[in-house]
């Protein structure tokens, strides 16, 4: 489920250990890896620092630029992300992704998950194999981005975020989420 006081934890949080300048990410620069939602990793460095920091949040692409895999669900996967963006020198993380993503770019999003698994999987397929200690490290990440799409708790997330962006609040009990693959 979405986790209605994110936006002001990130402000109070954000502000306490004075990250305002991590936050300098575009939305034009946005890695196309970031799974929908507040935060998301733009044009970063490849130093591979975010999924030292944050491994259940944050992975970098073939080019070692990072993306968030794993929107923060709880106060834990808050602190992660933002040590992400306060390891990355750049400044190249965003939390405003809430006024970008729409229902229908969601829904696009969605629409190209198979690209993303199978770019997760070739990677993982590629780091397992490989000589390097720090590549074999980012397998098991790599492969629980993929399971989140196959498991259904991706596409879960992705519904109530569609609620989120429509209605500005988490969905009650009982109320019907969106659908992803249609408007």
């Amino acid at each position: 489920m979405y986790w209605d006081p994110l936006p002001e934890a990130l402000e109070r949080i954000a502000g306490n250990i004075c990250l305002s300048d991590r936050f300098r990410g575009t939305w034009e620069r946005r890695n196309p890896l970031n799974v929908p939602g507040p935060f998301y990793g733009a044009d970063t460095d490849t130093c591979g620092a975010g999924p030292l920091v944050a491994p259940r949040h944050v992975l970098c692409d073939a080019r070692g630029q990072e993306f968030v895999y794993r929107q923060a669900g709880d106060r834990d996967g808050l602190t992660e992300i933002l040590d992400a963006a306060e390891e990355e020198p750049f400044g190249d993380y965003a939390h405003d992704g809430d006024d970008h993503w729409t229902p229908e770019s969601v829904r696009e999003w969605w629409a190209g998950r198979g690209q993303v698994r199978a770019f997760a999987e070739r990677l993982a397929k590629e780091y397992a194999e490989n000589d390097q200690d720090w590549d074999r490290d980012r397998v098991p990440a790599l492969r629980d981005f993929a399971a989140s799409i196959d498991n259904g708790e991706l596409e879960g997330y992705l519904r109530n975020y569609l609620f989120w962006l429509t209605e500005r609040r988490s969905p009650q009990e009982g109320e019907a989420l969106p659908d992803l693959s249609q408007p």
